[in-house]
């Protein structure tokens, strides 16, 4: 695949493929206000609704080591398509769903044709770019990205205000299928990948070859962590700050919005660091602060001085780091694996996805009725991304000079 060489073009690609990458926040914060009235319209109960979400996570992580490996192997043009037909499918059909099962196994399968837009989105980052312009362009894409848990919280409780939640799913289903003409337009033809022999490259030899990377796995590890802290941050901060700190939900919203501003701002002021820095630095730097910022929350939760004036400039400061964070350490990952950039696509965001998971599981888990489970848990995985990016392994200096041409401010 080469690079697309007019500027319009080229812009059109970048914009489809932010939005590919966005169809998981999508769908999961659109729908999140419909759910006490899912709820009663379908007469279950709140953990068979909560299910709902939880099949959408599973289909997510197990979407991703479907499309990842199929785009090495038939190109990335075409199991995109596909999974974005399947999501649109299944949209549309929960929007019909005649009883809580149904919307469990039609949320599932919405997963898994979504998880072809954030796997496939990052290898074709990879296809385009080398060196630390992988992570100009990841940061590029967050404007987009970053904008899906500001807008879908707040237009899912508009859609489920004027027309229902079914209406939610509707949206969804013509938001997929602008995104599938565009895709249509946008993302060039590929051939299949193959090894110099002309034998299809395996599977197993991939993952083979990924798993014994010290600098793919600790690269993945550490945006992992700094995912995970995200997740936790998410999972924890309606309780810490609507039932400790009794925020109405409208000041919640506004918080939470400010956060994801300075996530998306860290972004983009991470493209013009890049230009000069590289993405190691930058990131062990962003990551130090998030270590710092997380040893004050978890320092104001054990003294009882969390107040919101308190907590809420060091949630910003932790949270903005991120931004800094994981499009350098995705780069990273992915920078040695341009032969593979499809199953190094799947493999990371898998991983990562797991481990937030896990994260965001431990802060209910912990749950003591105060703030301290979500920041020790954002501490912790501040200090467990440090540490694993601190411990990468250095690259040889012609392989740096090889795959970090200079490059110009976009």
């Amino acid at each position: 695949m080469s690079t697309p060489s007019a500027p319009p073009r080229r812009a059109l690609l970048l914009f489809v493929l932010g939005t590919l990458t966005a169809f998981g926040a999508l769908s999961i914060d659109m729908y999140l206000p419909s759910l006490p009235t899912i709820q009663a319209d379908l007469g279950t109960s709140a953990s068979r609704v909560q299910l709902t979400l939880a099949a959408f996570m599973a289909g997510l992580g197990l979407g991703q080591f479907v499309y990842g490996p199929l785009s090495d192997r038939f190109g990335r043009r075409r199991p995109l398509l596909a999974g974005i037909v399947l999501y649109v499918l299944a949209s549309a059909a929960c929007a019909f769903a005649p009883s809580i099962h149904w919307l469990i196994a039609l949320r599932f399968l919405q997963a898994l044709g979504g998880a072809s837009g954030a796997v496939i989105a990052r290898a074709i980052v990879r296809d385009l770019y080398s060196g630390r312009e992988i992570a100009r362009v990841l940061s590029l894409l967050m404007l987009i990205m970053g904008a899906a848990p500001i807008l879908a919280p707040t237009l899912g409780q508009w859609v489920l205000s004027l027309s229902g939640w079914r209406a939610i799913f509707g949206v969804l289903t013509a938001l997929g299928s602008i995104a599938l003409v565009l895709s249509l337009v946008a993302i060039p033809r590929q051939v299949p990948r193959s090894d110099p022999s002309g034998n299809p490259v395996t599977l197993g030899m991939n993952l083979r070859a990924l798993f014994s990377d010290r600098r793919f796995l600790a690269a993945t590890l550490a945006g992992g962590f700094a995912q995970s802290a995200m997740f936790a941050y998410i999972s924890g901060s309606p309780f810490v700050f609507m039932e400790l700190h009794h925020v109405s939900p409208e000041h919640f919203a506004w918080f939470f919005g400010t956060n994801a501003f300075g996530l998306i701002g860290a972004g983009q002021v991470n493209r013009r660091l890049l230009v000069r820095r590289t993405p190691e630095r930058i990131a062990l730097s962003a990551l130090s602060v998030m270590v710092l910022m997380g040893a004050v929350l978890v320092g104001l939760a054990l003294s009882g001085l969390g107040a919101v004036i308190t907590l809420a400039p060091s949630l910003f400061l932790f949270i903005g780091s991120i931004g800094f964070v994981t499009p350098n350490a995705a780069a990273l990952a992915l920078e040695d694996h341009g032969d593979r950039a499809g199953v190094a696509s799947a493999v990371l965001g898998s991983l990562q996805f797991a481990i937030s998971a896990g994260a965001s599981a431990c802060v209910g888990f912990f749950n003591d009725g105060s703030m301290l489970p979500m920041a020790a848990v954002m501490g912790t995985c501040a200090v467990a991304a440090w540490g694993t990016l601190w411990l990468m392994p250095a690259r040889k200096l012609e392989e740096a000079r090889a795959s970090s041409p200079a490059v110009s401010p976009a």
